[in-house]
């Protein structure tokens, strides 16, 4: 079934039609325009939600992102922003596939539907001009069979008047057979323009519109056809990035279940680890016997390994309370700022470092060599002195970096000995059994023996400590390092020695 054929008395219903068409597909053009700035304004929003929320640090500056929750995290805005890639992806597919090209087949379509009117309407003004032609030559037949049929009438009349003479009854017959003979032709070209029209008619109704018609319908399913598959086009825009954001979805899935809550604790006890060793029992200092107190071990005098503690903000020291202020220390070379583990590692750090660099210093200077020695078989090739400052260069950073790294490995030595030093003063303190309490002070015996006691095991004890120097004003060391104003300057030792304080 055709349009021609069905609605050959319809054309103001399917020039409505078409109209209505057209006007759907400029429609979903629209639709998907505003749809494809949702996604980019969409995708911009991931991408600066991600960017809002990914840390200002290198990934290698931040202690953070060595826990599992941070890097699922880091993980999952990576997944976010390349969904935020994909609606991209979907917004330009949606942009070029549907929006240009529809619109361009719209326009098309117009020109189409346009030129077949104008034939159409060119088709019908053709014929209405044939039937005014017609009724023109209708109109004269009309008028000149009237004007016959009078002239006859009178030459009837004249010829029965008596009194007519004959030349009037001649003139009147003369006038009544040219009358005649008009009214004859006028018949003949009304009918002849009758049977033009008819013709033209026939031709209009049943071949000229029905092909126009057919022309209009064969463009509207054409343009339907065309904006069907521009409706598949949004659905496979989203198809095509689907596997990409479903693998999107399973990563964010992957890093979920990477989060390793046991693990994350045992990176922060890495990062965090001092190696200090935990204060000793506060020893019972007895004042009843005056100037005969030996510092205990947990006095903030001497460490417990008998050498002097070096004082100041660039030598870290054990904290007594885990809560208390944080003091402002001054970074040094060897790291001593850090508590005894932590330097550790750091130390390591850079030793590896530094061994990396001269391993690659060497390299070099070996491939320089036999780049030397290829110039000097083929000179051709090059000229062997103009590698000469590059070897020297080499070769003076060669000695830089051994000296950095017996410089490290010193440092790293001593850092080891010490954290292994304060593991055992730990163990050895955890499996001590605590000293009994002093419930109730001492009688005066007890105290006079105790006395006695205490005077000769410093009397026995003090040819030993005559060798060392003790700890000046040790009581009042912790007074003084709480105080908050800073200190005139700073002295660091780059190797370990023992000082020793003399007052005069």
């Amino acid at each position: 079934m055709d349009w021609g054929t069905e609605l050959w008395d319809q054309f103001e219903v399917i020039e409505r039609h078409t109209q209505w068409g057209l006007d759907l597909l400029d429609k979903y053009v629209k639709f998907v325009k505003e749809r494809t700035e949702v996604e980019q304004a969409y995708a911009k929003q991931l991408r600066n939600l991600v960017k809002k929320y990914l840390p200002k640090r290198p990934a290698k500056d931040d202690p953070e992102t060595k826990f599992s929750q941070q890097q699922s995290f880091l993980q999952i805005l990576q997944e976010v922003n390349d969904f935020a890639g994909q609606r991209e992806l979907v917004a330009e597919n949606l942009s070029v596939h549907v929006c240009l090209e529809l619109a361009k087949y719209s326009q098309e379509m117009k020109q189409e539907r346009k030129m077949h009117f104008q034939e159409g309407r060119r088709a019908q003004q053709q014929l209405e001009s044939g039937f005014k032609q017609l009724e023109n030559s209708k109109r004269k037949f009309e008028r000149d069979c009237r004007e016959a049929e009078k002239a006859a009438q009178n030459a009837e009349r004249l010829d029965q008047d008596i009194n007519a003479t004959k030349a009037d009854v001649e003139k009147a017959k003369q006038q009544a057979h040219l009358r005649s003979h008009m009214a004859e032709e006028s018949k003949n070209e009304y009918a002849a323009q009758l049977q033009r029209f008819n013709r033209d008619q026939a031709h209009f109704y049943f071949s000229q519109m029905p092909q126009i018609f057919d022309k209009l319908q064969d463009m509207d399913e054409r343009r339907a056809t065309q904006l069907g598959a521009g409706y598949g086009l949004l659905s496979e825009a989203e198809l095509q990035v689907l596997p990409i954001i479903t693998k999107c979805l399973e990563g964010m899935k992957v890093a979920a279940a990477a989060v390793d809550s046991k693990n994350d604790s045992q990176v922060l006890i890495e990062l965090h680890k001092s190696g200090f060793a935990r204060p000793g029992d506060v020893e019972f200092e007895d004042f009843s016997q005056p100037m005969n107190r030996a510092p205990s071990d947990s006095s903030l005098g001497n460490p417990s390994d008998g050498r002097p503690e070096l004082r100041g903000p660039a030598r870290s020291r054990p904290k007594r309370w885990p809560f208390g202020k944080k003091n402002k220390t001054v970074v040094t070379e060897d790291f001593s700022h850090l508590p005894p583990e932590q330097q550790r590692k750091r130390l390591q750090q850079q030793l590896e470092e530094r061994n990396r660099e001269l391993q690659k210093e060497v390299d070099q200077r070996e491939a320089l060599k036999k780049m030397k020695d290829v110039y000097e078989k083929t000179p051709q090739m090059g000229d062997p002195a103009s590698l000469e400052p590059q070897i020297a260069e080499t070769l003076n950073n060669i000695e830089r970096l051994k000296l950095e790294v017996q410089k490290y490995e010193a440092w790293l030595t001593e850092a080891e000995s010490r954290v292994l030093s304060n593991r055992g003063d730990s163990l050895s303190r955890h499996t001590r059994p605590p000293d009994p309490p002093a419930s109730a002070p001492p009688d005066s015996s007890s105290s006079s023996n105790s006395g006695s006691q205490e005077n000769k095991e410093s009397s026995e004890e003090a040819p030993l400590e005559e060798g060392q120097d003790t700890p000046i004003y040790t009581e009042f060391d912790e007074d003084f390092e709480e105080e908050s104003a800073s200190p005139i300057g700073h002295c660091v030792a780059i190797y370990h020695f023992e000082a020793h304080n003399r007052v005069q």
